[in-house]
Order: structure tokens, then sequence, then C-alpha cells
């Protein structure tokens, strides 16, 4: 028969206590690396946005030299509320260009299809004021092309330029859709729009365009279109010459635009404003993101959504 010594027995209280620094201490290391987390991202948000903000006046000095220059306004691709050449986007890069006392004359360097007669109008009107406000010269240049609204723009200007190869003109107004009433016959698809008022579903493709609908439409074309040709008289006034087609939507060459009236000369941007403005330092006053603000959003919206996150994180445990 052998003697064994029991064990001590543990101390509850002891234990306890060991149990709960041990939760203590791993609470507190949770909190440290979350703290640290935060830091860190807050940290990035900072660096890129300094970079950003560094890159942003660094373009912005480059662009503005010292002394008389052109001002430029670029006007690319549709003209639509939505789009870069939007009215919202050409008119406050339009005035920051006239505003500047060293701006010598603006050119508007155009190259684009057209688009939203409503969004060209507002364009071309302010041009009209601008150009009565700030007494400097506005010229249109024209690139590849310069058609419908975009035209619409251009003829507001004291002058327009053109390659002798540009696409110039198409005056006219149009709005097209489908209709699939006849397919829809022959399938056996029945089309069901219940509307409160007759000519609310006027333009739904599945449904059939009635006559008295037809001419309505065409009234509304007819309309916008004689103010697009009031507009082109008013602009360019006795320069035009008399043609049956001139506003009836046909488009011509740059040369043929010169020798229609459309347009006063050939010209680029460098050449307006070497030999027109007298002022052959060209300055880009467009409204547009550069690289750096797309950066900047970029990140800035990652990180911020990372911190934000971290912190809400971070109250679940205090």
């Amino acid at each position: 028969m052998t003697n064994e010594t029991p064990a001590p027995e543990q101390d509850p209280l002891s234990a306890r206590q060991t149990l709960e620094a041990l939760v203590w201490a791993n609470l507190i290391e949770r909190r440290a690396a979350r703290r640290w987390r935060i830091a860190k991202s807050l940290l990035w948000l900072v660096l890129v946005a300094s970079i950003a903000g560094v890159l942003i006046a660094d373009n912005w000095s480059s662009r503005k030299p010292a002394g008389p220059h052109t001002a430029m306004v670029s006007i690319t691709g549709e003209i639509a509320a939505d789009a870069s050449a939007s009215a919202d986007k050409i008119l406050p890069a339009m005035r920051d260009a006239l505003e500047d006392d060293d701006t010598k004359a603006l050119v508007l360097l155009i190259d684009s299809p057209g688009g939203s007669p409503v969004q060209a109008g507002l364009v071309n009107d302010e041009i009209v004021r601008l150009r009565k406000l700030h007494q400097k010269p506005i010229y249109a240049v024209v690139e590849e092309s310069c058609t419908s609204g975009a035209y619409y723009i251009a003829v507001a200007a004291d002058k327009i330029f053109v390659d002798k190869a540009s696409i110039v003109g198409s005056i006219g107004v149009l709005t097209e859709s489908f209709g699939f009433t006849g397919a829809m016959e022959k399938l056996g698809i029945e089309r069901r729009l219940l509307t409160s008022g007759q000519n609310k579903g006027m333009l739904d493709p599945f449904s059939p365009l009635t006559n008295a609908q037809r001419q309505y439409e065409q009234s509304m074309l007819n309309q916008i279109h004689q103010q697009f040709i009031d507009a082109v008289k008013k602009g360019r006034g006795k320069r035009l010459k008399e043609s049956p087609e001139l506003f009836s939507g046909l488009f011509w060459t740059g040369q043929q635009a010169v020798d229609l009236g459309l347009a006063d000369d050939l010209g680029s941007l460098d050449s307006v404003a070497r030999e027109v403005v007298k002022a052959e330092d060209v300055v880009d006053y467009t409204n547009r993101e550069n690289l750096a603000e797309r950066v900047a959003k970029r990140f800035g919206a990652a990180l911020g959504q990372g911190a934000v996150t971290a912190l809400m994180k971070a109250q679940v445990i205090r």
C-alpha cells in the first residue's frame, strides 16, 4: 500500500482572476488592432487626398501661363444633359475663361455630332450673353464634325473656322422609334396598355400611331426646326448663301461650308490663336475630371468606406 500525496486544491478566486486577466488582455489587444486599422485607413485617405490636391493644384497652375493667352473650351461627343458636353459643364468653363483678365479671346473647340436641342440652345444663349458682357471675341473651331446641335452652338460665335474635310451642317431635327404592331398581329400578341388620356401612350412602339398623333408630333419637330433655323440666320446673317437645301438637314465638307457661308474660313486651334487672336499660348478651361481627381475619388471612396466600417465595428466592444 502506497501513500499518495493529494494535489493541492486551486483557489477558486485565483482561477477567476487569471481568467479575467486573460479575457481583459485579449480585449485590449483586439481594441489596439482595431484602432490601428482605423488609423491606417485614415492615414491612407489623408495621403491620397494630399497627393490628389498637389496634382490638381499643379495641373491648374500649369495650365494658366502668365500674360495674354487664348482660352479654349472643348465641346466633344454627344451634347446631352448627362454627358461631358452638357450646358452644366460648358457654361461655367466659358465664364471662367472670359472672366480672366489675361484672356484675349475664347475658342470653342468642337468635335460633336450634336444632340439635345435644349442643351445646345442653352449654350447658344449664353455665348450671346457673354459676348456682350465681356466684349471679347468668341470663335468656334471645328475638328472632325460640327453638325446638328453642335452647329446650333457654333453659330453664336463671332466666326467659325473649319478643316477642309470637316463635316458641318445637318440643320434639322429628328425623333426616332420603332413600331411593332404589324409583327404583333402576325404573332397573335395582344398589347395591353392602360392609360388615362387618349394620347398618353402616343410614342409607345407597341401601339399604333394615329394620323392626328403623327401630325402633332411633326408640328413639334417643325417648331424646334424653325428655332434652329432662326438661330442660324441670327448668328450667320448675310454671310449665308441662298440655297434651297441649306436647312434641309444635309451636311457638307468644311470647304463646302465655307462656300455656303456656314463657316468663315479654314483654320485650326493653333492657327486661330496665332494668326487671329494674336496670342499663341492656349489655356484649356474645359470642365473635365483629370486623372488626379478620378484617383482621389476612387481611393477616397474605398478608404473612406473602410474607415467608416472599421469605426462602426469599433463601437461593438467598448
